[in-house]
């Protein structure tokens, strides 16, 4: 498969006229493979760093909401920016979605870079804040230094990566994340054990993987092997077009920023129970990760197939591709569930050899997989309000789920039932969300229908 430099004209009739299964496969198979290889190298770094010690193990998980606050900022003006461009270009004003890209693109390497400077300032407080214990500190402050230096370029790939799905031109951004993350996964053992780096060694891998990435990404916008142009001259910091970014982003800056909530609080709570306890919670979160990963880069497929079709008023399509994204994922996810429950134990001590950390993460694991079924209707009706900017019911749907619900569960139930109850708060959350999404979707898909009809009146 190689990539097509299609002519903005040919891409509208691509996005607006191939079948929807094969479309969305089209754009989710290398959204998948990115998506994949950016979660083994997330769950490699807590591979190598679990043999250096338990406390190396736990500060990987102490760190995470850091970089999920990162990912916030780079979802938020990624996901924002991508949803409007494909409207923009589904409506065939690509001037406008080129100004939008840049807008995007030039305020995350500065929320990026503010990230760098306070982070590197009060990182000592910034960790003991999300729960590092006294033992942890040391473990989390190297790891975490290299990750605040990351920050602008972590924060701009991201949105780079969107707007280029948005296009319908997954596969560049698959070469540019793939390359960088099969290079982190090389680096890894080398600084960690051959340079005689440490913890810091699994951070610089990362940083030099990030780097990588934002190269490649961003060489595909110079070389105008893209239909968005990038250029600081195109940037607008109106209400109009960064504004509106924003806005449409804050469905992603909920669910990111919820994240990064649930995180440090499921570490604190986790770590009353022990630095074991948090990091089979860590290990556990980054085996669920790699799973829902495939979910999301299904989703990320079907994004830019929805708001094109939205955009040129094809709302048939739009219903069609949502069908497709959730009986796909389902099927997908039900087979990791069935693997992944019957050989937890297995999967566990892959990672980590201390016994305590085993136990609570097989249990942990079984919970949280038996229920991943439900992130297709939990991830697609997301993503349906969102590409096509219905974004208060995208930002209260993309905020329960380690919000709305995890939240209450995680500071409820393992005071009802102990270390029980923060094994299975996230299995609570994700049934409540998923049976939230329904109404949402049914009112959606008569919008559409309601629409279809008014559009047929008015070409009649």
């Amino acid at each position: 498969m190689k990539p097509q430099n299609l002519t903005a004209e040919e891409q509208y009739n691509k996005m607006v006229n191939t079948p929807v299964s094969r479309l969305i496969t089209s754009l989710a198979v290398p959204t998948v493979i990115s998506m994949l290889v950016t979660a083994i190298y997330n769950m490699a770094d807590t591979f190598f760093v679990s043999h250096i010690n338990t406390q190396a193990s736990a500060a990987v998980g102490i760190v995470f909401p850091i970089m999920s606050i990162i990912q916030a900022v780079g979802f938020t003006l990624g996901m924002g920016s991508g949803s409007l461009v494909s409207i923009r270009l589904g409506q065939k004003r690509n001037e406008e979605a080129s100004i939008i890209a840049s807008t995007a693109l030039f305020t995350a390497l500065g929320v990026g870079a503010l990230i760098t400077i306070f982070g590197n300032l009060f990182a000592p407080q910034v960790l003991s804040l999300v729960g590092a214990s006294e033992s942890v500190l040391p473990y989390a402050q190297q790891y975490g230094r290299f990750i605040f230096w990351g920050a602008p370029l972590m924060c701009a790939s991201f949105v780079l990566n969107n707007v280029l799905r948005s296009e319908g031109k997954a596969f560049f951004s698959m070469i540019a994340l793939t390359s960088g993350g099969l290079i982190n996964i090389a680096l890894d053992p080398l600084f960690i054990y051959g340079f005689g780096m440490g913890i810091s060694g699994a951070a610089v891998a990362t940083i030099v993987s990030q780097t990588i990435s934002f190269m490649i990404l961003l060489s595909w916008f110079l070389r105008g092997k893209a239909v968005c142009h990038m250029s600081i001259k195109l940037f607008r910091g109106t209400v109009d077009v960064l504004g509106k970014t924003v806005a449409t982003g804050v469905p992603s800056l909920a669910r990111q920023g919820l994240a990064s909530v649930a995180t440090i609080l499921l570490n604190t709570t986790a770590g009353a129970y022990g630095d074991s306890a948090v990091a089979a919670m860590s290990i556990t979160t980054k085996i669920v990760m790699f799973v829902a990963a495939i979910m999301i880069g299904i989703g990320q497929g079907f994004s830019p197939v929805s708001g094109y079709n939205y955009g040129a008023k094809r709302y048939d399509r739009v219903k069609k591709a949502y069908r497709f994204l959730v009986g796909s994922g389902f099927a997908i996810m039900a087979c990791f569930a069935i693997v992944i429950f019957i050989f937890a134990n297995q999967i566990m001590h892959g990672f980590i050899k201390d016994e305590a950390a085993v136990a609570v993460g097989v249990v942990a694991l079984r919970w949280q997989i038996a229920f991943i079924p439900f992130h297709p209707l939990i991830v697609g009706t997301n993503m349906l309000m969102q590409s096509t900017r219905h974004i208060k019911a995208a930002t209260f749907l993309s905020m329960n789920r380690q919000g709305v619900y995890f939240i209450p569960a995680i500071l409820i139930l393992p005071r009802l039932f102990g270390l029980r109850g923060v094994e299975t708060s996230q299995a609570a959350a994700d049934i409540l969300s998923a049976f939230t999404a329904i109404p949402y979707l049914i009112h959606m898909f008569r919008k559409l229908d309601r629409l279809a009809k008014e559009n047929e009146v008015a070409r009649s």
